[in-house]
């Protein structure tokens, strides 16, 4: 019986969106054509507001930060500064080919992180996304070459929200868009909640990580029957 898939995971840190999605493409191409595993893409964006294909004409964000039109599904959002943005390079089995089954998947992933944090994740019918009560928490935007999939998902953990405001995040008043930091006590930076990610991303999707790369070799002594002692 075949083992479960691999999984990549490269940590970006904070990019550029041009940077990021140069990346994406190149490990797109790259999957599709078989010569890597499963990617998972993890970053913090510089600010910037991303206008999916379902924006409409009339509502691009007129704000001073850069607005870059992407081939994601959606309408427009923002990343910027606190935010973990995960980009899924993964090629769907036969058994997952629906779009929607990956759009609830990406959902279960980020509500199982919130719950690692005793924070309630819901989905509410016919928005794409993940909210807490009645404000939205993570915003969902994917495309899918070949069946390999990429863009993905953005996670308010210490955004500023102020960025959502001057246009409609999603098509939604920016007044509902929520941030983790304000619904529990969450560590400063995005290490925690992106190393929890991974997790649920294992989970969900059923893949492992590569094993570890092997110790090196430990210092041997010039003289054997003497131990070595660190910082000497």
């Amino acid at each position: 019986m075949a083992g479960a898939p691999l999984l990549e995971v490269r940590r970006l840190g904070r990019t550029d969106y041009a940077d990021a999605l140069r990346i994406q493409e190149e490990a797109l191409e790259q999957r599709i054509a078989g010569e890597t595993s499963d990617l998972l893409l993890l970053t913090e964006h510089e600010p910037i507001i991303t206008a999916g294909r379902g924006t409409p004409p009339d509502q691009l964000p007129t704000k001073e930060v850069p607005t870059i039109e992407v081939s994601r599904g959606g309408e427009a959002t923002y990343h910027g500064p606190g935010q973990v943005v995960a980009y899924p390079i993964l090629a769907l089995g036969e058994d997952r080919r629906d779009l929607h089954r990956y759009l609830r998947d990406l959902e279960e992933v980020v509500i199982g992180v919130l719950g690692e944090f005793d924070i309630d994740g819901r989905r509410i019918e016919g928005l794409t996304g993940v909210w807490v009560g009645e404000h939205k928490v993570a915003s969902i935007g994917v495309a899918v070459r070949r069946w390999v999939t990429w863009h993905g998902l953005a996670l308010n953990v210490h955004t500023d929200l102020d960025a959502f405001s001057g246009f409609q995040p999603c098509g939604l008043n920016p007044a509902v868009m929520t941030r983790m930091a304000d619904q529990a006590e969450i560590p400063p930076g995005l290490t925690l909640v992106e190393v929890l990610l991974v997790k649920h991303v294992c989970m969900v999707f059923g893949h492992e990580l590569p094993p570890p790369p092997p110790l090196k070799e430990p210092p041997q002594s010039p003289f054997p029957d003497l131990p070595i002692f660190p910082g000497q």
